[in-house]
């Protein structure tokens, strides 16, 4: 699964490399241990242009009378997305990206779980393909909120983890966010494991199992 991860790449750098050609308005800070639940910086295309914004880490399906439901939909498997009740309508039709310069992931040994952060090479920031979905509360509230699609790890994180997250390849992107592109079969081509190549694991301290600790130093390198 994927539950943890950074973003804090320059906003101006973001809205370059992701093509975002709508205002963004919205406050914007450096998170080193973004966590579910809380709101996450996306990408999502209106079918003229990107656009920038914050959804909440968790997909609540528009059907769902609680929003508690998203609470275990933070992660969806790709193999299985297009026949998930909570997923497809969504796979079809709203589909985004999640921003991510690097994420967490937990290595079991005998002894203990190492947490390892995972990054591109190049530091660059990356767009993780997601879902998301507009929900209404009974009071006529509005949430809107995603899910990071996961798949099977590649060479680097297999020693690591039996999942990961689909990282899109940047000539991908444009049409994963398309909202004219509606075959599933189509869109299964982008949620493969990215090149192992391109990215670098290593061991961080253990101050990143808390939500509660948010600092530069968890993402530096130990060992």
């Amino acid at each position: 699964m994927c539950g943890r991860f950074t973003l804090f790449t320059d906003i101006e750098e973001i809205k370059e490399r992701f093509d975002i050609q709508g205002s963004f308005d919205e406050e914007y800070q450096f998170s080193y241990n973004i966590a579910p639940s809380q709101s996450v910086l996306s990408v999502i295309n209106d079918g003229v242009r990107n656009r920038l914004g914050y959804l909440r880490w968790g997909l609540i399906p528009f059907w769902a009378k609680d929003e508690k439901a998203g609470y275990k939909m933070i992660n969806a498997r790709a193999e299985t997305i297009a026949e998930k009740a909570s997923f497809r309508n969504a796979y079809k039709k709203k589909r985004c990206m999640i921003i991510a310069d690097s994420f967490y992931e937990w290595k079991k040994t005998p002894e203990r779980k190492i947490p390892m952060r995972i990054k591109l090479k190049n530091h660059a920031p990356f767009g993780m393909a997601g879902l998301w979905e507009s929900w209404k509360s009974p009071e006529g509230i509005s949430i809107y909120s995603c899910s990071v699609i996961t798949t099977v790890p590649n060479e680097l994180m297999t020693s690591i983890h039996d999942r990961m997250p689909v990282i899109l390849k940047p000539e991908d992107e444009k049409d994963w966010l398309n909202p004219s592109i509606n075959d599933p079969a189509y869109l299964q081509q982008y949620l493969k494991s990215f090149d192992s190549e391109q990215m670098e694991a290593f061991e961080v301290s253990t101050d990143v199992n808390s939500t509660k600790n948010n600092s530069p130093n968890l993402i530096q390198q130990i060992c």
